[in-house]
């Protein structure tokens, strides 16, 4: 497979996580980790049902990561998640010292994008726009669903 091969079924499976975060009523972003072609981590955004508003889903995706691998370094690992991730997150993948981050949709309001250019790690590549309608239209369905229903 190529890396865009890759991406893609990386980010199918990201996305298939923020389906479990939407059927929980939570804002619906999904996040997987992949090191040498298997994933080991994976998650979805908890913060309503654990109460918690760092229950997101690439926080949840690297305590799973780390616990899968062993450590609390995700080199030669790459995050495919959903939706940008915000300032906490971006951090937090810094400090991981993860090797790639790969993300769907850009999040215009609370994307790390909006505080800064670049929080990760110095040899952490990025790459977003994969599957970005997909990524997109379920977040902008899921706040229109909610709008709607106040």
């Amino acid at each position: 497979m190529t890396t865009t091969d890759n991406d893609i079924r990386f980010m199918r499976m990201a996305l298939d996580e923020a389906h479990r975060a939407l059927q929980r009523d939570e804002v619906p972003v999904g996040a997987v980790i992949v090191c040498k072609g298997q994933v080991v981590g994976r998650g979805h955004n908890l913060t309503e049902a654990l109460t918690d508003v760092t229950a997101h889903a690439e926080m949840q995706a690297i305590t799973a990561a780390a616990a899968t691998l062993g450590g609390k370094y995700l080199t030669d690992c790459t995050l495919y998640v959903t939706v940008e991730p915000c300032l906490m997150c971006a951090g937090a993948l810094a400090w991981s010292q993860i090797t790639r981050v790969v993300w769907g949709a850009a999040d215009d309001k609370r994307g790390y994008h909006t505080m800064c250019d670049n929080p990760f790690h110095p040899r952490t590549s990025v790459t977003g726009g994969v599957l970005e309608q997909e990524c997109r239209q379920l977040m902008t369905d899921f706040f229109k669903n909610k709008r709607t229903k106040k």
